[in-house]
């Protein structure tokens, strides 16, 4: 993207026992969460799990039950959405459509009471930052999606909001347009230094786009953490399932190790021993083909390939275990030569090394 103007002063946000009900429906539960100033912070989990509510709680559009937000020191509970001073992003961009580009973006500041000459400044100094310089007369029906998505984000950042809010602003877009725009998104983030908070439901989005996310789950949050760790280091099969391509594997905790059948498993993995199960993950692109002389370096499962399925960057493998569990494993295309590739009817062996072995409690 282009140069943009300063950065933006932004403000943490502190959520506190949050807790909304609809008659016996519980969205939120007991909510609390701690948004850092400058930080981009997703939410997510499925259709169901609090995101939305929670984001319409910070936005002001729905009051809870019960529970405190403030931005930075100033509770803001009680304030109307537009005293909150937070720059909005919709699912359906909310751009009005009997208007030209450059008076949807210069709404916020019309509002505002600012005068038509800074207006007009301002309006084309965002047009820049969002790559649509020029654009300020045309009419909302003459834009693409993305061209649209842009312009609802140059009215969001417009007045230079310490807090930005999107709800699932990329959904609409085809593929490869939203990974341009999460790109986009988040340079954007970083060159602004607004506090954002982003809800969706993909976990690829929120993976490539945030500093950290905090999983919800039945109105709960499972976990917060970085991307990285909320996908190496899930804290329950919840979080494991959603975050990526996951199967499980029961394993039981004795005398403090953690077995697979007979086989004692190398991990440093302390998931609540005192939990009454536990599976091990398996993501099929930590998996590997094993040879018999290296079984000793990883923890191992014997099998049969049933499948092979060519996907461009990589083949994905569906191996049975002897034990009846049917295990994907993923290789990627580079790494492996088809040569040497097991084929259907093999048997294998399948390793995970002990860095890679996580386990988690069951639910």
């Amino acid at each position: 993207m282009n140069s943009t103007p300063n950065q933006i002063t932004s403000l943490p946000i502190t959520i506190d026992s949050i807790t909304k009900t609809y008659g016996i429906f519980t969205a939120l539960s007991d909510v609390g969460l701690t948004i850092k100033s400058g930080e981009f912070m997703t939410l997510l989990g499925p259709s169901g799990s609090g995101k939305t509510t929670l984001l319409m709680v910070l936005a002001g559009f729905i009051r809870p039950d019960q529970g405190s937000v403030k931005f930075g020191d100033e509770e803001v509970i009680l304030k109307a959405p537009h005293r909150r001073g937070v720059g909005m992003m919709f699912q359906n961009y909310a751009l009005f459509p009997h208007m030209s580009v450059e008076a949807n973006i210069g709404y916020p500041l019309k509002i505002r009471g600012e005068d038509k000459a800074t207006i007009k400044s301002k309006v084309d100094q965002v047009l820049e930052t969002v790559q649509l310089g020029g654009y300020g007369s045309r009419r909302i029906s003459e834009l693409s999606g993305g061209q649209r998505q842009r312009i609802a984000l140059a009215r969001a950042i417009v007045f230079k909001p310490r807090i930005l809010l999107m709800d699932e602003p990329l959904s609409a877009l085809d593929k490869n347009l939203r990974e341009r725009m999460q790109l986009e998104l988040r340079t954007m983030h970083e060159q602004l230094g607004m506090t954002t908070v982003l809800v969706t439901h993909d976990q690829r989005e929120a993976l490539t786009m945030s500093d950290r996310i905090a999983v919800l789950r039945n109105g709960k949050i499972a976990q917060v953490d970085s991307s990285e760790a909320l996908y190496n280091e899930p804290s329950s099969e919840f979080v494991a399932a959603f975050m990526g391509e996951s199967s499980f594997l029961k394993v039981e905790h004795k005398g403090g190790f953690f077995f697979f059948g007979d086989q004692k498993l190398m991990t440093e993995s302390t998931a609540a021993p005192e939990a009454l199960k536990h599976l091990l993950v398996l993501r099929p692109e930590k998996l590997e083909y094993v040879q018999a002389g290296e079984r000793a370096r990883y923890n191992c499962f014997e099998g049969t390939v049933e499948k092979i399925l060519f996907q461009g960057e990589s083949y994905l493998g569906y191996v049975r275990l002897i034990t009846g569990e049917i295990v994907p494993v993923r290789r990627n295309i580079r790494e492996s030569n088809k040569s040497t590739l097991p084929k259907v009817g093999d048997n294998v062996i399948v390793g995970l090394h002990p860095n890679e072995t996580r386990i988690v409690t069951s639910g």
